[in-house]
């Protein structure tokens, strides 16, 4: 728990910082390089404490400092990283790498001699001409290479960083919209077949003046109600679902005499939330094979078991053995909703005998 906390706040953090970068990115940048800045002066003054050097060289060899590692920085950053690594050109990164070090330190070099140490108030060695400045490998390299570079190499790390978070972030809302997209042509595949039968049902008892007709009505609107304005959100209370499948149950049974048989019981311990409209599916695919067909007598059982860390759905249906295949369109659709909304926390089994068949659905809760 602590872990999986930690890592919400690193994530939430993280975020804030990379929304304030792209809102305000010179004031970012130049935060940062003001950190740095004082990073670097806290560091010297500390270590040169003991010389007694002043303040005011470490600001001076600081700040001239920066005046090299930020080229450095952003050239590494914005150039030679998304222009040949990304690209995966990485001869040509190194050399454009090399070439640009080179031409960084030795300028650097350049302006230490004649701009840092003048205001330290030495003088600059005449002997000491460009060619032996730009041709001292050695101490290009180790001084001035180690000292410019380490910071643009940091640099770089957090942009790279950063453009993976922005990525990562991108990917999983793209992975959102494509998952909620699909479960929208998921549930607009679920409902018409049902929605033409039933009205096709109603229509038959108002010609017959049946009584049910008003009560059947009623049962429509409040299906019609649930569907199109209380299953937009991911999950829904358990209640709402089980209400619906008796709404569901009693306008079927309109079809049928009493030759047909249904027996629904729930064991409720505890409210939860589900995924709308999974239990219709099967029972809807139960009603098409099981009591659709002429198989004599019927028999649908529906068995519905909740408590707060599991949820189980088994239903049942007879059929007859020489029609079509019980396992619909619906029960394919319901696959793949399980996957998009529970992946790895659901157990889907479908069982098939001569005259049984049955669809039992699991849901780990925690």
């Amino acid at each position: 728990m602590k872990g999986e906390q930690s890592v919400f706040l690193y994530m939430n953090l993280s975020e804030k910082l990379i929304k304030f970068n792209n809102e305000h990115r010179v004031i970012s940048h130049f935060f940062f390089w003001m950190i740095l800045l004082m990073v670097q002066l806290l560091s010297s003054n500390y270590y040169n404490l003991a010389d007694r050097i002043p303040f005011s060289h470490d600001l001076i060899g600081d700040g001239t400092n920066l005046l090299a590692q930020i080229p450095a920085a952003y050239f590494l950053a914005y150039f030679i990283v998304p222009r040949f690594v990304y690209k995966q050109k990485y001869l040509a990164a190194f050399i454009y790498f090399m070439l640009s070090a080179y031409v960084i330190c030795a300028l650097s070099r350049v302006e230490v001699i004649h701009f840092e140490e003048p205001l330290y108030g030495r003088k600059h060695n005449p002997k000491e001409t460009y060619i032996e400045i730009f041709t001292d490998l050695p101490k290009l390299a180790y001084v001035y290479f180690s000292r410019i570079f380490s910071v643009a190499f940091v640099f770089m790390f957090l942009k790279l960083l950063k453009d993976q978070l922005i990525i990562q972030k991108r990917t999983l809302s793209l992975e959102k919209e494509k998952a909620e997209t699909e479960l929208k042509l998921l549930k607009s595949q679920l409902n018409p077949h049902f929605l033409f039968n039933t009205l096709n049902n109603i229509y038959s008892l108002s010609l017959s003046n049946s009584p049910v007709t008003s009560t059947s009505i009623g049962r429509l609107s409040e299906i019609l109600d649930y569907i199109l304005y209380k299953c937009n959100s991911l999950y829904v209370p358990l209640s709402g679902e089980i209400t619906l499948l008796n709404n569901y149950i009693g306008l079927e049974k309109l079809r049928y005499d009493e030759r047909l048989k249904v027996n629904f019981t729930c064991n409720v311990k505890q409210e939860i939330e589900i995924a709308p409209l999974i239990l219709l599916s099967i029972v809807e695919n139960a009603f098409k094979h099981g009591a659709g067909n002429d198989i004599g007598s019927p028999v649908i059982s529906i068995e519905l078991n909740a408590n707060n860390t599991s949820f189980s759905f088994m239903v049942s249906n007879s059929f007859h053995p020489k029609a079509e295949n019980p396992e619909s369109i619906g029960l394919q659709n319901l696959k793949q909703q399980l996957e998009l909304i529970y992946p790895q926390k659901h157990k889907l089994e479908i069982t098939q005998t001569d005259t049984l068949f049955t669809v039992t659905l699991a849901i780990y809760l925690s």
